[in-house]
């Protein structure tokens, strides 16, 4: 939980994916939007994975219940969440207005 904190207190953007790898597994398409989403953004935003079940306490701290869900976080404050599959665009785009 210590080093979630210090991750999500970054001054740029925190893009979080929070899945299940079972579900990943089948399904390359969502590796290549997230590396289009990490590609587009360079340094201006990061961009991680997070696997609900090798991080159960956090995942229940954090209510997550939809597979996958994303996060953004900036200065340690949430700025967006949403469960459920998005496209590469319309990450970035998300990500971009708190850059």
């Amino acid at each position: 939980m210590a080093k979630f904190g210090e991750l999500i207190s970054s001054d740029i953007p925190v893009l979080i994916d929070f899945y299940v790898e079972w579900e990943e597994e089948n399904s390359d398409d969502f590796h290549s939007v997230l590396r289009d989403v990490a590609a587009a953004l360079g340094d201006k935003a990061k961009v991680i994975k997070i696997d609900i079940e090798k991080n159960e306490v956090l995942a229940n701290a954090l209510r997550i219940k939809g597979n996958p869900t994303f996060i953004i976080y900036k200065d340690g404050e949430m700025k967006w969440r949403q469960s459920g599959t998005q496209d590469a665009n319309t990450l970035i785009n998300l990500v971009h207005q708190y850059v």
